[in-house]
């Protein structure tokens, strides 16, 4: 990624993007100020380089039937790097982990859990993660109710940045 330098059209291409990633490539060129052609080629670019690493819909878990988000705290008893790369294979593994995030402090996981009722969570909980090799503690909070959801990065902060130090 460090050898593609952004300019101001490669952020204003990413951050449209990261708001719709549907619009066509007419729609981007157009927002951005360009012509399609090249507006195609920066967006190859970002995609080569790593910037953009893909495009997904974002679905509404709880309309398909997953009504408990879950998210766990996990502790682990070595922290050494084999044992921290093997607890995230494992992660990987479980489908309903869907984020896995390694922390400093007393918590060296945070996974973020989705289930279709809270049932499945306890199984999962107590079959598989809790009985996981080198696990040694496990604390859970059930999500009420979210507050906000917003995937990507505040451009707005980037260009913020970037125009102070210009």
């Amino acid at each position: 990624m460090a050898s593609h330098k952004l300019d101001v059209i490669d952020r204003k291409i990413l951050a449209e993007l990261q708001a719709d990633g549907r619009m066509t490539n007419v729609e981007l060129a157009k927002r951005v100020g360009i012509s399609a052609p090249p507006c195609l080629r920066r967006v190859r670019t970002l995609e080569e380089s790593g910037f953009i690493r893909g495009y997904h819909a974002d679905v509404n878990a709880r309309s398909l039937g997953f009504e408990v988000q879950v998210f766990a705290m996990v502790g682990l008893q070595s922290q050494a790097e084999v044992d921290l790369s093997a607890f995230e294979t494992r992660c990987r593994e479980w489908p309903l982990v869907r984020e896995c995030h390694m922390l400093n402090g007393e918590v060296d996981f945070i996974l973020k859990c989705v289930a279709p009722d809270l049932s499945t969570f306890q199984t999962f909980l107590t079959e598989q993660l809790t009985s996981a090799a080198n696990v040694a503690s496990v604390k859970t909070s059930l999500v009420i109710r979210c507050a906000k959801d917003e995937p990507g990065v505040p451009f707005e902060i980037l260009e913020q940045r970037l125009t102070k130090e210009a």
